[in-house]
């Protein structure tokens, strides 16, 4: 793209920052980074203590899980979307950032998110999982609806009656997991597989020390926490079990969509680890770390937002003859201004990695810096997507900010590995289930609104993702 190439008028800097002291800067970094400031915090005053928002970082986790952590980090909204461009950045196996788990987690072969856009194998796994989701795409609101029914709001009024509150993270895995195995299992239940009631825990296991070396779980002190999980990765040896369950489990049950792979000219096996990835990264990982933002953001705003959903939900459902419909979700504006505001303030992957293609130049909102061939670069995405040159009071939760004019700014909504205003394509690295991700947002809020007038939560913040509890529930007036 030549707004990166070519010379700007902006002057050009030297790229601030110092990686310190080999080893011991990046350990203090993590510390930083992972307890003694929090990751938005240390993004934060890495930019203030250099007046840039491009900056040389040392990127946790560091030594000893990965040599390769002294990289670039862009933190405004227009040097991150050079991530996007795939002609500069490779995405080749920087999913994960500084680390990458072993082939192992994924019987040998690289999923599709750990490939670049220029292999050749990239173009055919993405075009085969667009096309299972599309194929599937009449199952998504009814199948989403009975999994809220059945796992959420059944034990969900049950827990605030009994116990005085109702602990939404302790809910969502199961309700999550239930409703993308059955949607890509062929509607089957996987407590009927050798999962058993247990695939959440299975997959929870399978993710563990993938996702581990760049989170802080709070449950130990820091430096037991740190040695353990930050200094080395975590054997396969110890989940292969698990593992062993999950791939036998979809290898069983999802068999239109290996058929589907067959016909495509994609290996069975590969495309049943792919799916896994897709099951576990994308979709029970992703999910879960967006639907506790979104009710802690709605419910914090409490009754006066609460009465505006509902009335536009209600009266919407109310023109389509009482049906909860894809047509009538469309309609409701303000619903999807909550979900894409949400997505704006907690992106569910705040980092994007990759590697310079070749050397380029990149502008922030002040400068343009020379990024060398092979540079190793980052980009935090809250920080990108709460631009002040862009956003008006950008950290505040604005329920109403994508209505109207507003839908002018979705540009600038990144979380996607892209912008809302594009489409995930076989030849780019845009989310797969970018749609579905904010159909599933919208539609767990007209399921809260068609029962409640208003609720009340208890928020206990950790790492990204908060705790959310509901306190109370006010069920819908007639």
């Amino acid at each position: 793209m030549s707004s990166y190439s070519e010379l700007s008028n902006l002057p050009i800097r030297e790229i601030p920052g110092d990686y310190g002291f080999p080893i011991i800067s990046a350990i203090k970094d993590r510390y930083d980074y992972f307890y003694n400031q929090g990751e938005d915090a240390w993004f934060h005053n890495k930019a203030e203590k250099y007046k840039s928002t491009v900056v040389k970082i040392n990127m946790a986790p560091g030594p000893f899980t990965s040599n390769d952590y002294k990289l670039v980090a862009f933190l405004d909204a227009n040097s991150f979307v050079c991530m996007f461009d795939n002609s500069l950045i490779d995405k080749t196996d920087t999913l994960g950032g500084t680390f990458k788990p072993g082939k192992e987690y994924y019987g040998g072969y690289r999923p599709v998110a750990f490939i670049d856009t220029k292999d050749p194998n990239h173009a055919a796994l993405k075009g085969y999982i667009l096309s299972s989701f599309a194929k599937r795409h009449n199952l998504f609101i009814p199948l989403f609806r009975n999994t809220l029914s059945d796992h959420l709001f059944n034990n969900l009024e049950k827990q605030v009656t009994e116990q005085g509150k109702s602990d939404l993270n302790a809910l969502l895995p199961t309700m999550t997991f239930d409703f993308i195995f059955r949607l890509l299992c062929d509607q089957k239940n996987p407590s009927d597989t050798v999962l058993g009631a247990q695939g959440p825990e299975h997959l929870r296991k399978w993710l563990f020390p993938q996702l581990i070396p760049s989170l802080s779980a709070k449950k130990l002190p820091n430096i037991i926490e740190d040695m353990l999980f930050h200094n080395f990765l975590i054997p396969f040896g110890f989940i292969k079990s698990d593992y062993n369950k999950l791939v036998d489990a979809f290898s069983k049950s999802a068999v239109s969509m290996l058929d589907e792979a067959e016909k495509l000219g994609i290996k069975r096996e590969e495309a049943v680890q792919n799916i896994l990835f897709l099951v576990g990264i994308n979709m029970f990982a992703g999910l879960n770390a967006f639907f506790p933002h979104l009710i802690r953001f709605v419910g914090e705003a409490g009754a006066s937002l609460h009465t505006q959903l509902a009335k536009e939900i209600r009266s919407v459902i109310k023109e389509e003859g009482g049906a909860i419909t894809l047509s009538a979700i469309n309609k409701m504006s303000l619903v999807k201004s909550v979900v894409y505001e949400t997505l704006r303030l907690r992106p569910p992957v705040p980092l994007q990695y990759g590697k310079a293609k070749k050397e380029f130049m990149v502008q922030s909102h002040d400068a343009s810096y020379k990024i060398n061939k092979g540079q190793f670069v980052v980009g935090y995405q809250p920080m990108a997507s709460r631009d002040p040159k862009i956003f008006a009071n950008p950290d505040e939760f604005v329920p109403d900010r994508f209505m109207n004019d507003g839908e002018k700014l979705l540009k600038h909504v990144l979380w996607s590995n892209g912008r809302e205003t594009e489409n995930p394509a076989p030849d780019n690295k845009q989310c797969p289930g970018k749609d579905l991700v904010h159909l599933l947002g919208r539609l767990i809020l007209v399921e809260f609104f068609i029962r409640y007038d208003t609720f009340t939560v208890e928020i206990t913040p950790l790492f990204r993702a908060p705790n959310v509890a509901f306190k109370t529930l006010t069920k819908a007036s007639k």
